[in-house]
């Protein structure tokens, strides 16, 4: 079987919303894909304003923004479509949507981005809230890209995926491992912006900085890292709890750039040990994925940390690093609309695996 699906993923570090068409085959109970076209659309300063503060806004006020960035995504879908030619040629939507609110330990997960009414603006069929039964089964709702992992890139032992909130997986056949592992380019980016840049572009500036051992220090003593997996974190850990620490310290924003990238490599270090204290791995390839990939200072952190552990670091091709995760959009939704599993209950820690999303009917028959 073969389908053409649409992708959309939105991540914290609030880049934009990244668009893939992915022709997806299954042959055999096997899957591959071929990712046709892609596009971030990114957000104009006020959107990822209110985007990045939906968090404190009255139910009401949320609710009109959810409704605002469905139709803002379907809208951006229907540009997509006239961009590259292709009408008539998509079959399904998966959307993922803009997490504002996570909290499983309460049993919620909130994502912006009405399916509904992205289904209504394109006149496709729509599959979104992907999270929401994992979470309502008890489980932590995140990550949900270990089954489109395991799907379409089995080669790889290890996936790193450093957006927002940078999150690892082990592939092991008989017990699939992931769970987030910290806060990631959504603060390296507040603090770039500190020296007026958007980000930090390469990790440039963070290469002339000097890490600062106080900091690590408490940085790597904050409770969530004490926790046992599943575990998974909102963006808020990054904004209320990360950045105010690290603001404490008052340095230089290089110094600051430079411990926080020392911590990210450290907790994927430390990540990886509490793995392989469960799950027999020795070594093995990572596959680094997400903004972060192209941090060259990053992966230069990561590779030297990894490397007492036997483990290759391994940055594909720039297109998959920007778009595996509406790639993994895309098979999910379909995997929906064949009601197969989308989410792993030995990553999540739900009562069982499950068939998660909501499903929109935008095409008129």
């Amino acid at each position: 079987m073969i389908y053409r699906v649409i992708g959309l993923m939105s991540g914290s570090s609030l880049d934009g919303l990244d668009i893939v068409l992915a022709e997806l085959d299954e042959s055999r109970g096997k899957w591959s894909y071929i990712i046709k076209a892609s596009h971030n659309y990114a957000y104009d300063t006020e959107f990822a304003q209110r985007l990045g503060t939906a968090a404190s806004l009255p139910a009401y006020e949320y609710l009109l923004l959810h409704s605002e960035f469905g139709k803002f995504c379907g809208e951006k879908v229907n540009e997509f479509i006239d961009t590259y030619q292709l009408h008539h040629q998509v079959q399904l939507i998966a959307s993922h949507g803009h997490t504002v609110f996570h909290a499983p330990q309460l049993g919620t997960t909130s994502q912006l981005g009405d399916g509904a009414t992205i289904a209504a603006t394109t006149g496709i069929n729509v599959v979104s809230d992907l999270r929401a039964l994992d979470v309502a089964l008890g489980g932590q709702g995140a990550p949900i890209v270990p089954m489109g992992e395991k799907l379409l890139l089995s080669g790889y032992n290890w996936f790193l995926n450093i957006g927002g909130i940078a999150n690892i997986s082990l592939n092991n056949a008989s017990d699939y491992k992931a769970f987030d592992v910290c806060a990631a380019n959504r603060v390296l980016n507040l603090l770039a912006q500190q020296a007026g840049k958007s980000f930090d572009e390469g990790g440039q500036l963070a290469a002339t900085g000097t890490v600062h051992t106080g900091l690590l220090t408490q940085l790597n003593a904050l409770p969530y890292y004490q926790q046992p997996a599943p575990k998974s974190l909102a963006n808020q850990f990054g904004t209320d709890e990360v950045y105010p620490l690290i603001a404490s310290f008052q340095l230089p924003v290089a110094d600051a750039l430079a411990t926080y990238i020392q911590h990210i490599a450290q907790q994927v270090a430390y990540a990886v040990n509490a793995v392989k204290a469960q799950v027999a791995q020795d070594g093995g390839t990572m596959l680094v994925t997400g903004g972060g990939a192209l941090n060259t200072f990053l992966v230069k952190q990561l590779t030297n940390a990894l490397q007492p552990l036997g483990i290759t670091v391994e940055v594909p091709e720039e297109q998959l690093v920007q778009y595996k995760e509406a790639l993994i959009m895309a098979l999910l939704g379909i995997l929906r609309w064949r009601e197969e599993n989308t989410v792993l209950n030995s990553v999540t820690g739900a009562r069982r695996s499950s068939i998660g999303g909501a499903v929109w009917i935008g095409q008129e028959f």
